[in-house]
């Protein structure tokens, strides 16, 4: 499928890959650096984003021994009335042909590959009724807070046209984060034609000559003329820190009966039972990547929490931090019912497009079936159901 020059090259360079850090190394050396800067970094002193990850670490497995289970592992698990393949998927993230030209359609098809939902940002760079071939599991329409009522509609009623199943509101984005690498390198899409960045893009030759070879994109769910290097100021205007609970619920209302709605964005018990109460039927724990509010807390610390609070008639999704099939593992053990990865999969799409998204899956799905044989677990719903008497801290 990979529109690159660089096809060939990147598929070999991926199978080289043997986890997601050794991916973000290799993006690191394809991408742009004002692009890698902008897919790798958190908000202000990366704290937040450093936490995410070592929350992880703090959980240890009490695995069990001589428990008869037969290999292939069942990865298979229920979100609601939908079946997955795996229990992961890729969480929305904004301007994907901006890491790689194959762009969210590559990220699609992998997870059309795995049986798993797809996820699209409001903010993406491909229609969605282009994605809509593609896929034929759920699929995930993630929407902002915006101020224009008409543009809510507006989209909206395209995700339903296109078949999207649930959709997600992003309950954390009411300000935009400060993202200081970005500010560092004078982050623009495309990027501006200073020296410095001239002298970057020069260091990537393989992600240069696909941006320059390829069509130039706008951001698909948006009015054609708000152009990618007019993105920030139109995000910035857009975004209503006055959104409330009332108006969430006129969401649910646009929404009707098209399908499941998920809150995104929650962290906290409380906000998850008003959640409940007016309609929600999905809590998605997540910080926004550690790209929003500094010193927030770890989505992984909260999840036991907020799935005591709601009970398990609600579904939850967990997103932060996810960089191995061990931390899916024990989100999915400590309540989740599945788990967004965010940089992960882009690491491998920066990396090498469609293969590296492959590559990314590959990698996960191998270490989650690991983790569960050796835990003495046969699947996941066996895990969901015993989890908490396979983790200690």
């Amino acid at each position: 499928m990979s529109s690159s020059i660089f096809s060939s090259v990147a598929k070999n360079q991926v199978k080289k890959c043997f986890n997601i850090h050794d991916l973000r190394n290799l993006a690191k050396q394809r991408a742009h650096k004002m692009v890698f800067d902008y897919l790798d970094s958190g908000a202000d002193d990366e704290i937040c984003k450093k936490n995410a990850q070592e929350a992880y670490h703090k959980t240890k497995f009490k695995y069990k021994v001589l428990s008869g289970v037969d290999s292939p592992i069942n990865l298979t698990t229920k979100l609601g009335k939908y079946k997955l393949g795996i229990p992961f998927f890729n969480c929305p993230t904004a301007g994907n042909k901006m890491f790689h030209v194959d762009g969210e359609s590559a990220v699609a098809t992998i997870a059309e590959k795995y049986k798993t939902i797809y996820s699209i940002s409001s903010l993406c760079t491909t229609p969605l009724e282009t994605i809509t071939p593609l896929h034929s599991q759920p699929k995930v329409f993630q929407l902002y807070l915006w101020k224009d009522k008409a543009l809510l509609k507006d989209v909206i009623q395209k995700a339903k046209e296109s078949n999207y199943n649930i959709l997600a509101l992003t309950a954390d984005f009411g300000f935009y984060g400060k993202r200081e690498r970005d500010l560092r390198n004078g982050f623009t899409i495309p990027p501006s034609y200073s020296i410095n960045q001239i002298v970057e893009a020069i260091k990537a030759p393989q992600w240069t000559t696909d941006y320059l070879m390829s069509p130039g994109y706008t951001y698909a769910c948006l009015n054609n003329n708000v152009s990618a290097d007019s993105l920030a100021n139109f995000v910035k205007n857009q975004l209503n820190p006055a959104f409330s609970w009332k108006d969430a619920e006129y969401i649910i209302n646009e929404w009707g009966n098209a399908g499941p709605v998920a809150l995104k964005g929650v962290v906290r018990p409380d906000d998850a039972k008003i959640a409940c109460d007016i309609g929600f039927d999905i809590m998605w724990i997540s910080n926004h990547g550690a790209r929003q509010l500094e010193h927030s807390v770890n989505t992984y610390d909260v999840l036991p929490e907020i799935r005591k609070t709601i009970g398990d008639n609600k579904q939850i999704i967990l997103d932060g931090g996810i960089m191995r099939g061990t931390d899916i593992v024990k989100a999915i053990a400590s309540g989740a019912d599945a788990v967004g990865i965010g940089k992960a999969y882009l690491y491998g799409l920066t990396a090498g497009g469609i293969h590296g998204v492959d590559r990314a899956y590959e990698i996960l799905i191998d270490e989650v079936e690991r983790a569960c044989g050796l835990l003495g677990i046969q699947s996941i719903e066996q895990l969901k159901r015993e989890g908490k008497n396979l983790l200690t801290i």
